[in-house]
Formats: structure tokens, sequence, C-alpha cells
């Protein structure tokens, strides 16, 4: 075993995820994130709901919020060999989502966890520190 891969005090580890996900039904994206919103606050009326949850950034956040993913459900879908085709959808999904995968990278040792960066994130908080 790699010594600097055994966890130790004050080892920082980031996790990077890129979900991607295709819309193919609008209506019901939008009808499913309205009904997350809902689920979330129940006291709040169809109306309202729709007033709150009027862009896909408001749509994405809602179903964030609400479910931690937004195709929560959608089994793990292999990339490549064994996955879906190149450009083929699931057209039939409730939410009006495909999901068209996912991928995640663990980085050991940022030199700074994004608690310590205060209000003023980096630049990109997504890159990677530059010994990696």
């Amino acid at each position: 075993m790699d010594e600097q891969t055994l966890p130790r005090p004050g080892m920082t580890i980031s996790v990077r995820t890129r979900q991607d996900i295709v819309i193919v039904d609008p209506a019901r994206f939008m009808a499913a994130a309205r009904a997350a919103y809902r689920d979330l606050h129940p006291d709040i009326s169809q109306e309202a709901a729709a007033e709150s949850v009027a862009d896909v950034y408001d749509a994405v956040g809602t179903l964030l919020d609400r479910f931690g993913r937004l195709t929560a459900d959608a089994q793990e879908m292999p990339i490549g060999r064994g996955g879906l085709l190149p450009g083929q959808r699931v057209p039939d999904r409730p939410d009006g989502l495909s999901p068209a995968g996912v991928l995640q990278q663990i980085v050991l040792n940022d030199p700074m966890p994004l608690q310590d960066y205060g209000c003023f994130l980096p630049e990109d908080p997504f890159a990677l520190p530059s010994d990696s």
C-alpha cells in the first residue's frame, strides 16, 4: 500500500462528480421538479410551485435538494462498452430526463478544501491541484 494513500489526520479528500442528463421532455421535467418542490414544501400550492420553479436552474436545484441527484432512481449506466450507444436516449422516464453518464474522480491532498476559501472561492473550484 502506498504511504500517500493511507488515511491520516489533515488529509483532504476531494470528490469531483460530473452527472450528464439530457432533457427529452421539458414539460415532464418541469412537472417533476415542481412536484419535488411541493414534496419539500407541502403547504405550497401548485401555482406557487410553478412560480418558484420557473426555469432549468430552479428545476435542477429543486431536484438536487429533494433527491441528491437529478435522476436518483436511475441505475448506474456504464459509459462506453456495455452502455447505451452514442446519441441513444431513454425517452420514457416520468421525469422527462435521460441519464447520459456519471463520472467521479477522487483527488487526495488538494492544498485547500473549499471551506478554507471562505466567501471567495477560487476561479475554478473544479481545477485539479497543480501537482496532480
